[in-house]
């Protein structure tokens, strides 16, 4: 048996959208069912997502603290944002993202993990990369607005980190998967041996 996620697509008898939203919308499908059944499924149809695990000289990780509705926490996260644009090359979001949140950029990067973050009711993928050998940006800061208007900015080292994610103390999906991750990849083959930052992304194509 090999261990790897596959692509399947199961027929689908109807679809419906009632709820269009400005960045996502929900989706209702009716799902043939291995047995012949049809059920209703219900899920969060998202753009996808990139995020960025940004490792300085000494070792720390750049952290970011934003108001999360949703959740009702100000949450400490890596940057993170949207692909705005079908296709967008998700490198490409992830050098704006690093550059609009926290106004420095990387001269190394690396695919650090791909996830679906909650699959079982939003179709969201993410990329996470590992950025190296940064610097902060010169001339005028991105202008912020709504939530990263109260945003505040930490570097912490990443075994402090992988401490407050054991402890239950730091809650964020892309920064729990991508310290952990780092520390994976350290243990392993060695942060040289990641994939490099343009490695194919089924989950959401693009051409350059």
């Amino acid at each position: 048996m090999t261990i790897k996620d596959t692509a399947e697509a199961w027929e689908i008898r109807a679809t419906d959208t009632p709820f269009v939203g400005n960045k996502t919308s929900v989706r209702t499908d009716d799902v043939v069912m291995p047995d012949g059944s049809v059920v209703r499924r219900d899920y969060q149809v998202h753009p996808g997502s990139v995020a960025v695990l940004a490792l300085d000289e000494e070792d720390r990780v750049l952290l970011i603290n934003q108001y999360r509705h949703p959740v009702r926490h100000k949450l400490w996260e890596i940057p993170a944002g949207l692909l705005d644009v079908p296709g967008e090359n998700p490198l490409h979001a992830a050098q704006r993202e690093l550059y609009e949140e926290a106004h420095v950029k990387a001269e190394d990067w690396r695919v650090l993990t791909d996830v679906y973050t909650t699959p079982g009711g939003c179709d969201e993928a993410v990329r996470i990369f590992l950025a190296r050998d940064l610097s902060e940006v010169e001339g005028e800061r991105f202008e912020a607005e709504h939530e990263e208007t109260d945003m505040e900015h930490a570097r912490l080292p990443v075994d402090e980190l992988v401490r407050l994610v054991l402890a239950g103390d730091l809650h964020n999906n892309c920064l729990v998967v991508g310290v952990l991750s780092l520390v994976a990849a350290r243990g392993g083959d060695g942060l040289d041996a990641l994939r490099p930052a343009d490695a194919p992304w089924p989950a959401r194509p693009f051409t350059s």
